[in-house]
């Protein structure tokens, strides 16, 4: 099985090439660029160096969301037509799932963090046991003090991870009352590389979509989409007023 990856919910923008075995190739950038710029041609980059036929891949596995609203966009833009053009499925990852997955075989639960603003967090609980990846809290959108709460009333040992870790770092420091710690710099951050592995554990359970079928998970609005809900709010409070 050929499983072919895309991660570009938040700042990293990642792609790979994955089996049941080994992850063939990895290309990973977090410095600058915008995902418009790198995904494709980090993609033609391992194609090229493996010599892969992308008609061999079994299906294209994204990171699915909730994150960034445009690189969501972008890597679900991607996803869709390299499954129309290869005829293949998609495999829809949540990105708070793969994100945990980094983390495989700790004994603590798993909190990764992606920042949503407005002192909330898009997070949830994972943990290991033995080969069985559970999911505790699935993913979500929360303010910090709720997540961490959730946390302390586990009372279990607790590692955090992902960009809202170093923006809520006080807060984790000031909060969270039991033992815990950050992931290491390389396991940190989101990477195609367990939205492979994570992928092929789907497509094997035949949870996959259709290029047309497939949507990103947002989990809240976005700016644009709040302002004109505000505004019409507004307008009607206006109207009502008149009347």
């Amino acid at each position: 099985m050929i499983i072919i990856a895309i991660e570009s919910s938040g700042m990293v923008a990642s792609v790979a090439i994955a089996t049941e075995d080994s992850i063939i190739a990895e290309y990973t950038l977090n410095h600058k660029k915008t995902h418009s710029q790198t995904l494709l041609p980090m993609l033609d980059e391992i194609v090229r160096m493996t010599g892969l036929k992308l008609q061999e891949a079994d299906a294209i596995a994204v990171s699915a969301g909730p994150g960034s609203f445009t690189g969501l966009r972008i890597g679900s833009a991607t996803a869709k037509g390299l499954a129309l053009a290869l005829n293949k499925p998609v495999v829809a990852v949540p990105t708070l799932d793969s994100l945990a997955y980094n983390l495989y075989g700790t004994d603590r639960v798993i909190c990764p963090m992606i920042d949503a603003r407005r002192d909330r967090v898009y997070t949830g609980l994972y943990e290991f046991n033995k080969d069985s990846f559970n999911i505790l809290l699935s993913q979500t959108v929360m303010p910090v003090e709720e997540i961490i709460s959730r946390i302390n009333a586990l009372g279990r040992k607790a590692i955090f991870l992902g960009d809202g870790v170093p923006v809520y770092k006080e807060s984790l420091a000031e909060l969270t009352g039991v033992d815990y710690c950050f992931a290491p710099v390389h396991m940190n951050r989101q990477r195609a590389g367990s939205v492979g592995a994570l992928g092929i554990k789907l497509y094997k359970d035949n949870i996959i979509q259709t290029a047309s079928e497939h949507q990103p998970v947002y989990l809240s609005l976005s700016q644009a989409e709040r302002e004109r809900l505000r505004k019409q709010e507004e307008a009607s409070n206006d109207q009502l007023k008149q009347t």
